[in-house]
């Protein structure tokens, strides 16, 4: 009784709020998935896993910024691309409760010769680990002189006033990606679809297992 009614919240009144919520999640994950939604969407203070078999991208930049969140700046390193086709997704994410344990959230799309497609997507990332090829890649490039993929140079680009002016950057015309493992504190798109997508919800550490290449 005691882990229920700590902070004053009873595990009734948590399911009453958290399961319309979660209703309204899996709604609209369904449009997305659909082509029906374009998504923008970020998880503030909230750290998440964020994994594919394999990414193919067309227009890559990547460059430093700081993302405000509710439990203060985080310096990231922002992935900007085009044009994405990925086989795989997972997207996994804890959710303490201060009930004693936790809610797992768990994303999967992609699979069965589907592709998850993005366009305009960013991933802000303080971890990733990845096997990488680059088609015509430009190390040490100004951040604000990007052209190849959707950096801060663009306007209204993601990251606009968060990044150091002239501060350092990469870019690709294409990148290869395989056996991604990220740790993430904000995802947007300007379009993603998902298709085949499975939303799970349950108690304790959400993860991602990805598959051995």
């Amino acid at each position: 009784m005691q882990s229920q009614t700590r902070g004053g919240t009873r595990w009734r009144r948590f399911a009453v709020v958290m399961v319309p919520s979660m209703a309204a999640t899996a709604a609209i994950g369904v449009a997305v998935a659909q082509g029906a939604l374009a998504a923008s969407f970020s998880v503030s203070g909230q750290q998440f896993q964020v994994t594919a078999d394999k990414l193919h991208g067309t227009g890559f930049v990547q460059y430093g910024a700081l993302d405000s969140t509710k439990a203060g700046a985080k310096p990231v390193a922002v992935v900007g691309i085009n044009t994405a086709e990925i086989d795989g997704l997972c997207q996994a994410v804890t959710i303490p409760t201060g009930l004693g344990f936790d809610v797992s959230m768990t994303l999967k799309a992609g699979g069965g010769g589907k592709q998850v497609t993005a366009e305009k997507l960013y991933i802000d990332a303080d971890d990733m680990t990845a096997n990488a090829k680059f088609k015509n890649v430009d190390i040490g490039v100004s951040a604000d002189n990007t052209t190849k993929g959707p950096g801060p140079a663009d306007k209204g680009g993601h990251g606009e006033g968060s990044h150091v002016p002239g501060s350092f950057a990469q870019q690709a015309d294409e990148v290869w990606f395989d056996t991604v493992d990220q740790k993430a504190w904000a995802t947007s798109a300007g379009t993603f679809t998902l298709p085949g997508l499975h939303l799970s919800v349950g108690t304790g550490k959400a993860k991602c297992d990805l598959k051995k290449q």
